[in-house]
């Protein structure tokens, strides 16, 4: 008498078909994907953003309904999620597509797919350049790599990043989270304007020698030579020189604001 074994095996019982079909099934399990802390990335392993962080990190960014968000890295999307919650227009890069189908999924189930969208992507080959705040969690070094595309960005632009920072370009305001003795800390950087250089006022001169959010140099007014140091806020320019405060607005090739005690003045390259 001959014996029968039973493969238990639905899927290698189904790749029968592949002589009719020339394909072989695929199984849906029914199993959600979830990932692992620590599992390995493109450019670097899982972890994720505590939610209390997330929070602080928009907060500080001031994230409104006006806001286009971009999350590099989105991982389960939970950054893009919560600002498409505060009403945010928010888009996540990521180069791993099981992460992108769970955040996806979870915008679905949050109800904000409208606004919260995620991509398949490469962050270094990516356009993040129309965002008007940028979120990151990545190394110091990928920080740096990404540095002069951040700076190219318009004057304003909010970047936040989960712990790391950018070395010598210091930020703007860092918050820690004592209540995590790990990944809790957010850290501000407001994108300055460009002014390096040689300005012409009337009547003179001034002279900008720019490292990042920090300026000085000298103001040549009525052949009177002041040395300053002051500071940039996006677009937003502040100097003392000479005894006298100087705030502006940096337009292009034109800074035009006013002086402490009344008076405007205007500044063109």
């Amino acid at each position: 008498m001959k014996r029968f074994h039973f493969i238990p095996c639905l899927a290698i019982s189904l790749c029968l078909l592949f002589a009719v079909t020339g394909e072989c099934a695929q199984i849906d399990t029914g199993e959600k994907y979830t990932p692992q802390i620590g599992q390995a990335g493109k450019d670097v392993i899982w972890q994720p953003t505590i939610q209390e962080l997330v929070d602080t990190m928009l907060k500080m960014a001031k994230v409104t309904s006006s806001d286009y968000l971009i999350d590099l890295g989105s991982g389960d999307g939970r950054t893009v999620i919560t600002a498409a919650k505060l009403g945010a227009t928010a888009l996540g890069f990521e180069y791993n597509p099981d992460l992108v189908e769970l955040a996806r999924s979870a915008a679905d189930e949050a109800g904000v797919s409208e606004r919260a969208t995620f991509k398949k992507a490469d962050i270094f080959e990516s356009d993040f350049s129309k965002a008007t705040v940028l979120t990151i969690f990545l190394l110091q070094d990928i920080n740096l790599k990404l540095r002069p595309k951040i700076l190219d960005m318009k004057p304003g632009t909010r970047i936040v990043s989960n712990t790391f920072d950018m070395e010598a370009w210091e930020p703007d305001q860092t918050i820690r989270l004592d209540a995590f003795s790990n990944w809790n800390t957010a850290h501000l950087w407001i994108v300055p304007a460009k002014v390096n250089g040689t300005w012409k006022l009337d009547g003179g001169q001034i002279r900008f020698t720019q490292e990042f959010q920090n300026v000085s140099g000298t103001l040549m007014l009525k052949k009177k030579k002041m040395p300053f140091t002051g500071k940039l806020d996006g677009d937003k320019i502040n100097f003392s020189a000479g005894g006298t405060e100087y705030t502006g607005t940096v337009r292009g090739n034109t800074i035009s604001g006013t002086r402490a005690g009344g008076g405007s003045w205007k500044a063109t390259r």
